[in-house]
């Protein structure tokens, strides 16, 4: 970008705003807006102004150095793809209603891409024939679209964003263990440069599908995703991933089980409140549907179940919880009063790992105003299935060294995942081997929202003025402000061409009519890390440069001012 044009404010297609925009919710939504960067054409879609364009260009070159470091090769694949690639995955069906689904006029199904593992392996299954065409890794920069039942927070969850997905193929597991090695220190770096705080945490693959999955969380209150971060040890995860041992205990002291009278106690609070015991000595039994089956999920009565977690493990299968109508037509199941004895077969039984074998629980009876105590798991009941579906708490042990956990919020910035051989299965990506027979490829992908570090950033770095940005990232390395009058416009003009001669990117405020006081306000909105006032000492050369992020104030010469701008 050296030697690019100064651009003039006076010129520049963005207006700042004093208020919030109504319908914002959090920071970055708040200033991206009012300091002209992004504006709202629909909901969850943005249109990108000169400003926001420039911090997007950046983050993208960032990206870019960094994935060309490793031997990436970029290409562009569409945007609008074909229905055939993802229903051969089971994508199709999968992804549900999130999925931008459209026709064309002759009765053809297509979608806008929400992510691209089907259509990479196709183009390496037609470019790539020997072991000799292998590893390679390919990666794109481009739009995706997923139709957001709630897009909110401005471009951090929007139903058009902008994304660097990449993808390896190797001819082994010890090859995609390499590329995935790749992927996370470049990763590494690509954050680091852009300035953003960031932690590397364990999370659960999802649709994608796969073995091995990290994300890139960058704490902030904004953030949609919760994460456990130990502060003993290196332990960090997102919630949904974190699980715990199962341990069995010796029940076998336990007294008889026992049904007891408990009227009109149908919720955990109520029945710990009749018995004087605490939520923790009952089993809470949530009945859920999975792909219409109904399924009982057990968890302690002093924990919730985190249905994102049941979600995920019964995935690719709908969940949904049971009605009104469900419990009606079966009249074995009494609603509030559900235990795990009893149900045999009719209903698969799903129990957290803290419902182990040798737990005695006070749970529901299956009868009416009735519960029973002395509940064994494995001699009263058997669990079909132990997963961890409680949500996790503050102070929850560490699986790793059992010191309690810290929470908290972060937004996703990048995910990477070891996906194995899923799409190549699916799609019989084959190369010819060293001896001359067929060797299925193994892959991985790698996510990293270009869009949503601009907000991620934004969201960490901002202050009560307005935003902050890094060099690496900025719209601009210095914000000359002429303060008002014909003097000191000429001298901003001046300074600033001999500051763009020097290779410097260079927004002046030339705006005729607009008072020092705005100027000085929008300078800080925009947050270009370096703002040069040219203001009451114009007269005699002197200029006044302000460190945005510090808001250090010196007085410097035109000379020494240049000399300092060009020496960062």
């Amino acid at each position: 970008m050296a030697n690019a044009p100064v651009q003039r404010m006076s010129q520049l297609m963005a207006k700042t705003l004093r208020d919030d925009p109504a319908d914002a919710e959090v920071l970055s939504h708040k200033l991206l807006v009012r300091a002209g960067y992004v504006r709202r054409t629909a909901a969850g879609i943005w249109s990108w102004l000169p400003l926001g364009l420039k911090v997007l260009s950046n983050v993208e070159r960032v990206v870019r150095e960094e994935m060309d470091a490793i031997g990436a090769q970029e290409v562009l694949l569409p945007a609008l793809l074909p229905r055939e690639p993802y229903e051969a995955t089971g994508r199709w069906e999968e992804y549900g209603a999130e999925l931008f689904r459209l026709q064309d006029r002759k009765g053809g199904d297509y979608l806008l891409g929400p992510t691209h593992e089907e259509i990479f392996t196709l183009l390496v299954k037609d470019q790539a024939s020997s072991y000799k065409d292998l590893p390679v890794i390919l990666y794109q920069i481009q739009s995706k679209y997923r139709d957001e039942a709630r897009p909110r927070a401005g471009i951090l969850r929007g139903r058009e964003f902008l994304m660097k997905d990449s993808y390896s193929f190797d001819l082994d597991d010890e090859g995609l263990a390499h590329s995935y090695a790749l992927h996370r220190a470049a990763y590494q770096r690509i954050f680091e440069r852009l300035g953003l705080d960031y932690r590397i945490c364990a999370a659960t693959a999802g649709a994608m599908g796969g073995s091995k999955s990290e994300e890139f969380l960058a704490p902030a209150e904004a953030g949609e995703d919760t994460f456990a971060d130990c502060p003993n040890c290196d332990f960090a995860a997102n919630t949904e991933a974190i699980t715990y041992e199962l341990k069995p205990v010796d029940g076998s002291a336990v007294p008889a089980l026992e049904e007891i009278p408990t009227p009109d106690t149908p919720t955990i609070e109520t029945l710990a409140a009749h018995l004087g015991v605490p939520a923790s000595a009952t089993l809470k039994n949530l009945l859920v549907k999975v792909d219409g089956e109904i399924v009982a999920v057990g968890v302690p009565g002093d924990r919730e179940v985190d249905m994102d977690k049941v979600e995920a493990h019964f995935a690719p299968a709908a969940v949904e919880l049971v009605t009104e109508t469900d419990f009606a037509g079966r009249p074995d199941l009494v609603r509030g009063y559900v235990g795990p004895q009893g149900l045999g077969e009719k209903v698969k039984y799903v129990a957290d790992p803290r419902v182990a074998p040798g737990t005695a629980w006070i749970t529901g009876a299956n009868k009416a105003d009735t519960h029973a105590r002395n509940v064994v798991s494995g001699r009263d009941f058997e669990v079909d299935e132990f997963v961890d579906v409680v949500v996790v708490r503050d102070g929850d042990p560490c699986p790793k060294c059992g010191t309690g956990l810290n929470l908290d919020r972060a937004i996703e910035i990048g995910h990477i995942f070891q996906l194995g051989r899923k799409y190549a299965d699916a799609l019989k990506l084959d190369v010819l081997g060293q001896h001359g027979k067929p060797v299925r490829v193994t892959m991985g992908s790698y996510g990293i929202g270009v869009s949503r570090a601009v907000a991620a950033l934004a969201e960490q770095t901002a202050d009560e003025r307005g935003l902050v940005w890094s060099r690496e990232v900025a719209p601009a390395d210095v914000h000359v402000v002429a303060a008002g009058k014909a003097l000191q416009t000429e001298l901003a003009l001046d300074v600033s061409e001999k500051l763009r001669a020097a290779g410097l990117r260079v927004l002046v405020d030339d705006r005729a009519g607009v008072s020092p006081g705005v100027k000085f306000a929008d300078a800080d909105l925009i947050g270009v890390p370096q703002i040069l006032i040219a203001g009451r000492r114009s007269g005699e050369g002197v200029m006044e440069l302000k460190d945005r992020r510090s808001g250090e104030r010196e007085e410097l010469t035109v000379d020494e001012a240049i000399a300092r701008l060009t020496a960062h």
